[in-house]
């Protein structure tokens, strides 16, 4: 298997706050708040990046998890308005940005997986689960949901939105709905990494109409391209692998949902054009949960209204 020794990553981490972030490291004038970016080991095959913002008097935690094809720094905005209250954590998932990349041999990319990793993360950060707020987007939604299945302490609240829970094909994007079965699949993989930059400059724009575009930092957007081949497989590759155990996860979430004890709020952009919000509404009613609906908002409320983002985060975590 293809690993990164933890001095080389830590190196390269380093690195990337200097050429990315220089402030990363500082405190914010305006906030208080104390960010760093920097490595935590969950097991031997996965080290993930991570970011923290420390508030001086923090009221809870959240924990905030992205979607594809994001890393943590599509939550530096919103991490940064949350930390005169909170402290804020935010990690990318393996696959993603400078976390590892295990070859799929040793690590499946599941959403079953990626559950395992969120306990790690939770436990090896060592944050107080009574305290703790989850906001899952997209990919990283059902992981979340799977690990609050079978530990409903595993924090106080979780938010969710623009995912799929249920095997529920007709309300996802014609390109989602081939990632799900082969051989679609592999011409959608096959896609994705021929293209990257079509993606990656692409995909936060597609199907929205022209009043509701939005621009993307240009530290998100090279941590995004700097991390896309880090190791021995893409980003598109993690989705690709992700997608062929996601029905066999979604059924199984399907069939134990009432087993969710965890408070959970659903926040859905209303015109999201990869998962409809029809979804969510199915989601909400299923696990008895509220359901926010966002005008104008796409698939990525958290890049395209981050005030909303942070205002729904705080009125969940208080």
């Amino acid at each position: 298997m293809a690993k990164f020794p933890r001095r080389a990553l830590f190196a390269a981490a380093l690195l990337h706050v200097t050429l990315i972030s220089p402030a990363a490291a500082q405190a914010d004038p305006e906030t208080g708040s104390n960010e760093s970016i920097s490595l935590i080991k969950i097991d031997d095959d996965i080290t993930l990046r991570r970011m923290v913002a420390h508030s001086p008097k923090p009221k809870g935690v959240i924990l905030l998890l992205h979607g594809f094809p994001e890393t943590l720094y599509a939550w530096e905005g919103v991490s940064r308005a949350l930390a005169d209250e909170f402290e804020v954590h935010a990690f990318d998932w393996p696959g993603y940005g400078l976390s590892s990349r295990p070859t799929a041999d040793r690590f499946a990319y599941a959403p079953s997986d990626y559950a395992r990793v969120l306990k790690g993360y939770i436990k090896r950060a060592g944050i107080d689960s009574s305290k703790l707020t989850i906001y899952a987007t997209d990919i990283g939604a059902l992981p979340a949901l799977l690990l609050a299945m079978d530990e409903p302490k595993i924090a106080r609240q979780i938010i969710v939105g623009d995912f799929a829970p249920f095997d529920r094909p007709q309300y996802m994007h014609e390109r989602l709905q081939r990632l799900k079965v082969r051989p679609g699949s592999d011409v959608v993989r096959a896609q994705l990494n021929g293209d990257r930059d079509d993606t990656l400059s692409n995909a936060f724009r597609r199907g929205l109409p022209s009043e509701a575009q939005f621009e993307l930092s240009t530290a998100f957007k090279d941590d995004m391209r700097q991390g896309w081949s880090h190791g021995s497989i893409t980003s598109a590759d993690a989705f690709f692998h992700y997608y062929s155990h996601f029905t066999r996860d979604q059924h199984h979430f399907e069939a134990n949902s009432a087993r969710v004890k965890t408070p959970v709020k659903v926040v859905w952009g209303e015109i999201d054009p990869y998962i409809s919000k029809e979804m969510g509404a199915e989601f909400a009613t299923r696990v008895k949960a509220t359901l926010t609906l966002l005008p104008g908002i796409g698939h990525y409320p958290h890049l395209q209204n981050p005030t909303r983002t942070v205002a729904e985060i705080r009125a969940a975590a208080r």
